[in-house]
């Protein structure tokens, strides 16, 4: 219903309102009798001329009347807003919840390491888990200068369909040896 229907509704229920009432009904309102604004403006030193001007000048479009007296409300902005809110609380929620399963990666190497990864996400996924930690530690024992697994445990979480949001522990969990995914 558009607002043009509503002033159609409106000026058929004046019409049908006015068919019901006596035609000899007598108002007992003084014809022209000044609104309390008009009132003031007299008293200010207005002539009534320049108040009917201003008058005139203020009156404004009926749909502009009705949006001003109702107003607007944007469901879909208020439903956008509550749903950022809701995901924002909940991944923040996940972000700090301790994790629920942990698999350790160490002494293994890349292959072995990817498969255990691959059964574990799945297990996890599988019982309905929300947040895993994967120890793969620092790299201090690895042969040569990088370390193996920390960058393969990354590769490992972007590849993933499975996994979501990733990041490092503080010290007491692991620090840079450890990485916790969320499980999507």
């Amino acid at each position: 219903m558009d607002f043009g229907d509503i002033l159609n509704q409106w000026s058929e229920q004046q019409r049908n309102n006015s068919k019901k009432k006596p035609q000899n009904q007598v108002s007992h309102k003084k014809l022209n009798a000044p609104t309390p604004e008009e009132k003031a403006a007299l008293k200010q030193g207005y002539t009534p001329e320049q108040i009917m001007e201003q008058e005139a000048k203020r009156r404004i479009n009926p749909m502009e009347l009705w949006l001003r007296r109702y107003g607007t409300t944007d469901k879909d902005a208020i439903a956008q807003e509550y749903e950022e809110k809701h995901r924002m609380e909940s991944r923040e929620y996940l972000r700090t919840m301790t994790p629920e399963a942990r698999i350790d990666l160490h002494g293994l190497t890349r292959d072995e390491a990817w498969s255990r990864l691959e059964q574990f996400t799945a297990d996890c996924k599988r019982r309905g888990l929300k947040k895993i930690l994967i120890v793969h530690g620092k790299g201090n024992h690895s042969h040569g200068s990088d370390p193996v697994l920390g960058p393969m445990v990354r590769t490992f979480i972007e590849q993933c369909k499975d996994l979501g949001s990733s990041g490092h522990p503080d010290a007491r969990g692991g620090g840079s040896g450890a990485t916790w995914a969320i499980i999507k």
